[in-house]
């Protein structure tokens, strides 16, 4: 398991200075929002689509987790970077009173992340008939509502979120 210190040494992540804390967390809030309506949106018509931009409401909730929780932001390597650091903060021991109620599901979140993005990659290079886009609009519409909604949930129960990000 890496070190948050060692990604910080590496250039992978960084602390977001104050004066751009509120603007970081404002994008990423839009870009989760923008990505999860476009999967929405896009579920029948571009399934291959939708599943990508899934995995990127995934990707930039977390991110945006980073942010507001731990004033981290990912530099380097950021799919990489991302999940091995949610990996680390998982085991971090100031993290245990968050993680009473939710250690299960938090420990989840990385292992969802993780295969989200084997997910994305997989079907972001599909070659497009029609038989393989009959395939992918059940592949979207599974990967939306088990993966995607149940990684946000997660992250909202976790929190004390209430409604939308």
């Amino acid at each position: 398991m890496v070190k948050i210190d060692t990604l910080l040494s590496e250039g992978k992540i960084s602390y977001i200075k104050e004066e751009e804390l509120e603007r970081y967390i404002n994008f990423f809030e839009n870009s989760f929002k923008d990505n999860l309506g476009h999967s929405k949106f896009n579920s029948e018509t571009f399934p291959r689509w939708s599943i990508i931009s899934g995995y990127y409401a995934m990707h930039d909730l977390t991110k945006m987790l980073l942010a507001k929780k731990f004033r981290i932001k990912v530099d380097f390597e950021v799919h990489a970077t991302t999940i091995k650091l949610l990996r680390e903060l998982i085991k971090n021991r100031e993290l245990d009173i968050l993680l009473t109620k939710a250690y299960k599901e938090f420990l989840s979140l990385a292992n969802d992340l993780e295969e989200a993005k084997k997910e994305r990659t997989k079907t972001q290079y599909y070659t497009g008939s029609r038989f393989l886009k009959e395939i992918y609009m059940k592949k979207a519409k599974d990967f939306s509502e088990k993966i995607v909604l149940g990684y946000i949930s997660k992250i909202n129960r976790l929190f004390g979120e209430n409604g939308d990000l």
